[in-house]
């Protein structure tokens, strides 16, 4: 099973908490207030202690990491061993946020001496559970368990209900993960009778929960349902509807178990209109799937094949950026042929199956039937290889689309993208003023066709300029020059793009935009440095990367709508090109204060 970590807890087929001592419930606006403090050097407080609010509070695993660091440096140069303990449990705590499990276990185990240091029993006991989760996450079970029996032993002796279940309760997770039911049994089964007498509602939840799973697994249905049942019922007071879809699934299972096929499809029917009441994609998808499971069991092909379409469509409609989602469609497209010719091959055996019985005693027509039977499916499977090699040469096209063609001819003759460095690049972002406001109102169709028919237009441009497109993110459009190729004018043609850009948003803006949303737009450039590669292994991606992107960023952020702002480094390369208006030093989240320019006109027009 695929593990999904959520804020507070963690969702595979099962579930299990993050220790409330160590991650806890973050306050984005106090880190955002303290934040403002600390830069403003206005602060009564010790340094340290503020520094460490704000790396506990933030959400944001890049700046809580950076805010840990700079903790550990200032609590090295005082030596003190309690702030050294806290700046490397919350880094070790963002690294985990950022998926980099081994480098969270390291500073996990630094934290731990520290806290050992300071006989900080409490710290001990949460650490050692936090160690365990890393390496569950690394599927290093043994090491997990260790660390598991350490902490509980740790936390036994502190009387600390909450703490001693939450780590029983992620040890029997780590058990169940393994397969070793018996064992997660009795660490869930204690877990949860804790929670029940502290009345901890989140804690019996995913306590009466868990135990249902196992029960599943066990086949002990009975005791399944009832506990499954449980925990919906506080999860539907709590308005935790994730963890009631994915339960509702397993109680499908249940039921097919027990051969009673319409209970089974009703809780299969339950969990597809709760994920889409609430915009689950994911568990959409999922029931999708598990409908076409029961459909397929009971013989009905056609209905099978629809909900396996909508599991398809919705699995890969998480993923929205344009390039990628056309590869999407294509893995889609190759994916439903496959399922439709199962379903031809499965009515063909139920046709085939009908003929033999009404011709058992015409042999002579049962072997016409039977070679006629075989010279069509001979046929068949060669169309249907034509077609697969068509769709890898399609394949092969997109590939061109996604990456430029010097970085697509590396990847295929060597199977991987050396990174590359270009000293001078010019970045661009646009962003639709009020979009998320402006998508509230319209259909999900309408929403797509719209930003569609807008960005579809600046991909022109950027041919028009032989400017390189990265990528969009929601209504956000990045774009590049001077890559992959270097050139002298990258500044200048980037800016006469932003200006056809802005031009033709506002035209649909005065004169309609063939029935799509009318939009206000702000752009940003910057220019300097950049490392460019692709990344990914399935679905490839052609990104870049340093202070020269988020600088563009800021300029989008700090631009107006309808003006292309841009920073000190691009004016210096087009001043002679383009009037543009001096703006001032204006100051920028995490970056002080910045020179910007607004673009007015080209010089001689």
């Amino acid at each position: 099973m695929n593990l999904i970590k959520k804020k507070a807890y963690f969702i595979v087929g099962f579930f299990g908490f993050a220790l409330t001592a160590v991650h806890g419930f973050q306050d984005q606006k106090l880190a955002d207030s303290l934040i403002a403090v600390y830069q403003s050097g206005t602060y009564q407080e010790d340094e340290q202690a503020i520094l460490e609010m704000i790396a506990k509070e933030e959400t944001n695993p890049d700046v809580k990491l950076s805010y840990s660091d700079l903790l550990i440096q200032k609590a090295a140069q005082d030596s003190s061993s309690t702030f050294l303990h806290k700046a490397y449990l919350h880094r070790g705590n963002a690294l985990q946020l950022k998926g980099d499990n081994a480098e969270a276990l390291k500073s996990f185990l630094k934290s731990l001496e520290f806290a050992e240091g300071t006989d900080d029993q409490i710290g001990i006991g949460s650490l050692m559970i936090s160690i365990g989760d890393s390496y569950s996450a690394m599927e290093n079970s043994k090491n997990a368990q260790t660390y598991y029996s350490k902490g509980i032993q740790v936390l036994r002796e502190l009387n600390d209900s909450i703490k001693i279940a939450t780590g029983l309760l992620n040890a029997g997770d780590d058990y169940f993960n393994n397969g070793q039911l018996d064992s997660a049994l009795i660490y869930t089964e204690e877990a949860t009778l804790i929670f029940q007498n502290i009345n901890y509602p989140i804690g019996k939840a995913y306590g009466f929960g868990n135990l249902g799973m196992i029960y599943a697994e066990q086949e002990r249905d009975a005791l399944a349902e009832i506990n499954i049942n449980n925990a919906v019922l506080i999860l539907e007071e709590l308005q935790d509807y994730y963890p009631i879809s994915v339960y509702l699934t397993y109680m499908a299972d249940i039921y097919l178990r027990k051969n009673d096929w319409n209970t089974a499809m009703n809780y299969a029917q339950r969990s597809l209109d709760l994920a889409k009441a609430y915009g689950l994609k994911d568990q959409i998808s999922e029931a999708n799937l598990k409908l076409s499971q029961l459909y397929e069991l009971a013989g009905d092909a056609v209905t099978s094949f629809k909900y396996y379409k909508n599991h398809v469509a919705y699995r890969d409609s998480v993923r929205n950026l344009e390039a990628v989602q056309e590869m999407a469609d294509l893995r889609t497209d190759y994916e439903v042929s496959q399922k439709q010719i199962e379903v031809d091959l499965a009515e063909a055996r139920q046709k085939n199956q009908r003929n033999i019985s009404i011709a058992t005693a015409i042999a002579l027509l049962l072997i016409l039937l039977l070679a006629t039977g075989l010279y069509r499916r001979n046929k068949f499977i060669k169309k249907t290889n034509k077609i697969i090699a068509a769709e890898k040469d399609r394949s092969d096209n997109l590939l061109l689309n996604i990456l430029p063609e010097k970085t697509a001819r590396e990847l295929k003759a060597h199977g991987r993208v050396k990174a590359d460095r270009f000293e001078s690049v010019s970045v661009l972002f646009t962003d639709f003023k009020g979009f998320t406001r402006i998508s509230e109102k319209l259909s999900p169709e309408v929403l797509v066709e719209s930003v569609d028919y807008y960005f579809s237009k600046f991909d022109e441009i950027m041919g028009k300029y032989g400017l390189e497109k990265i990528k969009t993110i929601g209504d956000a459009y990045m774009c590049a020059g001077g890559l992959p190729f270097p050139s002298d004018d990258h500044a200048e043609k980037m800016i006469l793009a932003a200006q056809e850009i802005v031009d033709f948003v506002n035209e649909c803006k005065e004169n309609g935009a063939q029935g799509h949303a009318r939009l206000d737009i702000r752009v940003g450039i910057n220019t300097g440095p950049v490392v460019a590669g692709v990344v990914g292994t399935k679905k490839f991606s052609y990104d870049i990367w340093g202070d020269t992107v988020n600088v563009a960023s800021r300029m989008e952020s700090n631009s107006e709508p309808g003006r292309i702002n841009i920073s000190e480094n691009t004016y210096q390369l087009v001043r002679n090109k383009f009037k543009c208006s001096y703006r001032g030093e204006l100051e920028v989240k995490n970056r002080g204060r910045l020179k910007m320019y607004f673009v007015e006109e080209e010089i001689g027009t």
